[in-house]
C-alpha cells in the first residue's frame, strides 16, 4: 500500500565547489572537464602514474585526454593540498572534496583518487520524522550511495532546525571538510577532528564527557571498539546518528564486529517443549541485547531508502526465519515523498531450519492431509460440513500501563517488557506516565520527580537496585495493582504432567546441578507445580513460585 506526502519544498539543491577541486588538477584534466556535461554527476577523478586520467560517473567511467599521468603531475597536485593523515587522506580547505593517496613500498605517492564532495540540501526529508523521535539512527549502504552526504544534512537540521547540541566526530574531515573551520553544510553543529583513525572511539567518549552534546554524529563505524563506544554513548541518553558499510540489516547481523549495533547475536539452547513449540532445533540464535540503534535505514540509492522503524523486532524476525518488512520511501524529482510498505516475495532467513528428525518429533503437528476423494464406483458422498458458528467479537485489549523510570535505564526496562511480553509502555516523562518506578537513591537526588508525581497523583514504587530480576518483579507488582486480574484459564484436559516433570528433571540435571544456575520453568497449574516441587526436593534443590495468579511458574535454585 503506497501513500504520497505533500511536497516539502523545492527539489534538492546541490553545492559542490567543483571549481576548487579542478583548480588543483593538471591542466589537461581541467580542459577535458571544462564542459558542463562532463561535470554533471562527476563522482571522482583518478590519477595513476603512467596511465591516462579517468573520470568516474555513476555506472560508467571515461578517459580524459591522451597523455599519461607523470610524477610531476602528482607532485603538483599534492603541493596544493593539506597534509595527508594516517589514513592517506587529504583535502582542500573549506571544501568537502577528499583526495586519497596510493603509495608504493617506499612511501612515495603513485596514485590519487580525487573524490567530489557535495552538500546536498533536501535529502533529510526522507527521514525528517525519524529525527523528531529522538531515537538513534543508523544509515547503511554501499560506498558511494550518499551516506556521508545525508549525514551532513542531518547534522545541519538537528543543529539549526531542531536546536539541539550536535557534535560531529570527523575522522577524515569528510563530513565538515578540510581545515580548522567547518564547512557551512553542517550548520551550527560543532566538529571534533580525530588525529588517527584508530582513536575514533576515544574521541567519541571524549565528546560526551567534555562537551555535553545531545546528538553525536559519526561516519563509518567499523571496529568493535567503536561499536562498544556507540553503545556506551547510547546508554548515557545521547542520540546517535551514524553510518556503517553494509547493504542491508542482514549484513550487520552476520558481521561479528558490528552486530552489537543491532543488539548482538547469541546461541541459546531451548528445552524440548519450547523447541517443539517453535518447530526448531534446540540450539537457536537470538538477539543478545537491545539494539544500540532502534532505527535503521538501508540506502539502496540516493532517492530510494528502506526504513526499519523497530530494529529489535526486525532482527528477532530475521533470526526466526521471517521476512523483513521495511517501509520503502522514494523521493521524486519534484520533491514529493512516496511511502509504501514493502512485502518481500520470500523470507531471507538467518534461523537454522528444522531438521527432518525434529519435524517428526512428538508434539510437532503434522501438515493436514487432503480429504480423500470419492471412489469411482459410487458410494455415499462425504457428509457436508455443518455451517461454522460466527466467531465471537474480538475483545478489546486494555491500554498498556505507562511507566516512567527514574534513575533506571530505559533500555533495561524495555528489555524486560519485551522479554516477558508485558502490557507496559516505557515513557520518557512523568507527565505521560501512569506510575513512577524509581531506584532507591534517585528520588533524593531528583526531588523534582517526586514533587511532580505527587502533584499528578501518581504512585511511586521504589526498588533497591535496577537489576533485571528486580525490574521484572517490580513491573509484575505494578501490573497486579493497576490491571484487573483475568480469571485463570482452565487447565487442558489431561494436563501434560509427564512433560512438565520431564522439563523439571532436565532443568535440574543439566542447568541447576551442572552449571549452578537458577532456572524458571513454564507456567503450570497448581497440581503440576506441586509435583514438580516434590521431584525437585529429591535432588535437594530449592524452589519458589513466582508470577501473578493464573500465570504462576516454578523457579529452581541451587542448594
Amino acid at each position: 500500500m503506497a501513500a504520497e506526502l505533500p511536497a516539502t519544498g523545492t527539489p534538492q539543491a546541490i553545492s559542490d565547489d567543483l571549481d576548487r577541486l579542478l583548480a588543483v588538477l593538471p591542466a589537461p584534466v581541467r580542459a577535458a572537464l571544462a564542459s558542463a556535461e562532463s561535470r554533471a554527476h562527476l563522482l571522482e577523478v583518478v590519477l595513476d602514474l603512467g596511465r591516462l586520467p579517468e573520470a568516474r560517473y555513476p555506472g560508467r567511467a571515461s578517459l580524459l585526454g591522451d597523455r599519461p599521468v607523470e610524477r610531476s603531475d602528482l607532485d603538483a597536485v599534492v603541493d596544493q593540498l593539506g597534509a595527508f593523515g594516517a589514513d592517506n587522506r587529504a583535502g582542500i580547505a573549506c571544501t568537502l572534496h577528499r583526495i586519497s593517496a596510493i603509495r608504493n613500498r617506499t612511501g612515495a605517492i603513485v596514485g590519487l583518487t580525487c573524490r567530489v564532495g557535495r552538500a546536498v540540501f533536501g535529502t533529510v526529508v526522507m527521514v525528517r520524522d525519524l529525527l523528531d523521535s529522538g531515537q538513534s539512527l543508523l544509515l547503511m549502504g554501499r560506498p558511494g550511495v550518499g551516506k556521508t552526504t545525508a549525514l551532513r544534512e542531518i547534522a545541519r537540521v538537528l543543529a539549526d532546525d531542531l536546536g539541539k547540541r550536535v557534535v560531529v566526530i570527523d575522522t577524515s574531515n569528510e563530513i565538515a571538510g578540510d581545515g580548522d573551520i567547518p564547512h557551512p553544510a553542517i550548520g551550527r553543529a560543532r566538529r571534533m577532528q580525530v588525529a588517527r583513525p584508530d582513536l575514533q572511539h576515544e574521541v567519541m567518549i571524549e565528546a560526551v564527557e567534555n562537551h555535553m552534546p545531545e546528538v553525536i554524529v559519526i561516519d563509518e563505524i567499523g571496529t568493535e571498539r567503536e561499536a562498544q563506544a556507540a553503545r556506551t554513548i547510547a546508554e548515557r541518553g545521547v542520540m546517535l546518528v551514524a553510518t556503517a558499510h553494509g547493504n542491508e540489516l542482514t549484513n550487520l547481523i552476520k558481521n561479528p564486529t558490528l552486530s552489537d549495533l543491532v543488539g548482538g547475536i547469541q546461541s541459546v539452547t531451548l528445552g524440548d517443549e519450547e523447541a517443539r513449540r517453535r518447530r526448531t532445533q534446540k540450539t537457536v540464535l537470538e538477539r543478545a541485547a537491545e539494539p544500540t540503534f532502534p532505527l535503521a535505514v538501508e540506502m539502496h540509492s540516493r532517492h530510494r531508502w528502506l526504513i526499519h522503524r523497530d530494529v529489535a523486532q526486525t532482527v528477532d524476525g530475521l533470526l526466526r526465519g521471517q521476512a523483513a518488512r521495511p517501509q520503502v520511501r522514494e523521493l521524486g524529482p519534484d520533491g514529493r515523498l512516496q511511502l509504501q510498505e514493502d512485502l518481500p516475495p520470500r523470507p531471507r532467513s538467518i534461523a537454522r531450519p528444522l531438521s527432518p528428525r525434529a519435524a517428526a518429533a512428538p508434539g510437532v503437528p503434522a501438515p493436514a492431509a487432503s480429504p480423500p476423494a470419492a471412489s469411482a464406483g459410487g458410494g455415499a458422498p462425504p457428509p457436508e460440513p455443518s455451517p461454522a458458528a460466527p466467531p465471537p467479537p474480538p475483545a478489546t485489549a486494555p491500554p498498556p500501563l505507562r511507566v516512567y523510570g527514574a534513575g533506571i535505564s530505559r533500555s533495561a526496562l524495555e528489555q524486560v517488557v519485551r522479554a516477558r511480553q508485558m502490557p507496559v509502555a516505557v515513557v520518557g516523562s512523568v507527565e505521560l506516565a501512569d506510575v513512577v518506578l524509581s531506584a532507591r537513591q534517585q528520588l533524593g537526588r531528583d526531588p523534582h520527580v517526586r514533587r511532580l508525581a505527587q502533584d499528578l497523583g501518581l504512585p511511586i514504587l521504589v526498588i533497591k537496585s535496577s537489576a533485571m530480576p528486580q525490574l521484572q518483579r517490580a513491573l509484575e507488582r505494578l501490573l497486579a495493582r493497576h490491571r484487573p486480574l483475568e480469571p485463570p484459564s482452565p487447565a487442558p484436559e489431561g494436563d501434560d504432567t509427564l512433560a512438565a516433570l520431564e522439563e523439571c528433571r532436565l532443568a535440574v540435571e543439566h542447568v541447576v546441578l551442572a552449571q549452578g544456575q537458577p532456572v524458571e520453568l513454564l507456567p503450570r497449574s497448581e497440581r503440576v507445580r506441586r509435583l514438580q516441587c516434590e521431584l525437585a526436593s529429591r535432588y535437594r534443590v530449592r524452589t519458589a513460585v513466582f508470577g501473578p495468579s493464573g500465570d504462576q511458574r516454578l523457579r529452581l535454585f541451587p542448594a
